[in-house]
């Protein structure tokens, strides 16, 4: 029986993959190279996941690799019409981020709540000045996307004693669906983006939705960035449609120095960071070896993202 061929897509630091010594042929390739590595690969491991590169090399017809993984809850920057339409199958980081974008999204609520940032600027500039700030206890949030971020995130805020609903794609048990979501958008006063990247989901946050939106309501997005259509945002803020809003993804990353998002006012803008804590890329490199081990043993992968929806499937 030969070797597989495990072909890593690398940016640095690279995976630590030592337990596969002897058991898969380990290929290290970048951008300029993917396109004529991939049809020699049996699995393709997309460690690099900012980078968009496998929606172009993607081969149509000939050989191609059984199983792509990204290292990343998104799928939308590999996903393309070749490989959705081919038996490849496509496995995600589901899992490893939960709790961390919950504690991210619950640290931007209460920084927001408490007026933290403006706290910062008066200490900077020595001026002793009392303010009063907003309780979250008893205030209601909405989260957009019910996969495991999602309902971490309800959890997470919960134990803030917040009010939660959230939003999915189909409506069942505890989640509503997506004709419940203007109704819910109006009465939140935190509106949390943290759905995958569809074509049923790209630019849902417009005018009309930040306009559905209190005026003393926060929107934060910790999703995708596409799932926003950001002058709209710029312009709800400006115009105050709404009291403030958090970005930590963007439609184009890394965000230009000449970007007016940065200067938007009452907005907090961070680098796609949420779900990044100390030794996230230890924990995604141990989950595809767990799962390189499954594959090997020809037992079912977990993660399986549905290729036509765009993301895993779940409750």
């Amino acid at each position: 029986m030969t070797t597989p061929t495990l072909l890593v897509l690398d940016t640095d630091p690279l995976p630590r993959l030592g337990r596969l010594t002897g058991r898969a042929r380990i290929e290290h390739t970048d951008e300029s190279t993917l396109a004529e590595r991939l049809p020699h690969a049996d699995v393709l491991l997309v460690w690099d996941f900012a980078s968009r590169a496998v929606r172009s090399a993607w081969p149509g017809e000939g050989p191609r690799p059984r199983w792509v993984h990204t290292a990343s809850a998104g799928v939308d920057h590999l996903m393309c019409p070749e490989l959705a339409a081919s038996d490849t199958v496509v496995t995600n980081a589901r899992g490893v981020f939960d709790q961390p974008i919950a504690e991210y999204v619950a640290a931007l609520v209460l920084t927001m709540a408490k007026d933290l940032p403006r706290t910062w600027e008066l200490q900077r500039e020595r001026t002793w000045r009392h303010r009063e700030t907003q309780r979250v206890a008893g205030t209601r949030a909405c989260v957009v996307g019910s996969g495991p971020i999602g309902r971490t995130i309800a959890r997470t805020l919960k134990a803030l004693d917040m009010t939660t609903a959230i939003v999915g794609r189909t409506p069942h048990t505890g989640i509503y669906g997506p004709n419940d979501l203007d109704r819910l958008i109006a009465r939140a006063d935190w509106v949390i983006a943290a759905a995958p990247l569809t074509e049923q989901t790209h630019g849902m946050f417009d005018a009309r939705r930040f306009g559905v939106m209190q005026p003393s309501a926060r929107f934060i997005n910790i999703g995708r960035g596409g799932l926003v259509v950001e002058d709209a945002l710029a312009q709800a803020l400006a115009k105050r449609w709404i009291a403030g809003a958090a970005l930590d993804v963007f439609e184009h990353e890394p965000l230009t120095p000449d970007s007016p998002l940065w200067e938007c006012p009452g907005l907090i803008v961070s680098p796609h960071m949420s779900g990044d804590t100390i030794g996230w890329r230890d924990q995604l490199g141990t989950q595809f070896v767990e799962l390189y081990e499954r594959w090997e043993a020809g037992r079912p992968l977990l993660n399986v993202v549905d290729k036509k929806r765009g993301y895993v499937p779940g409750r």
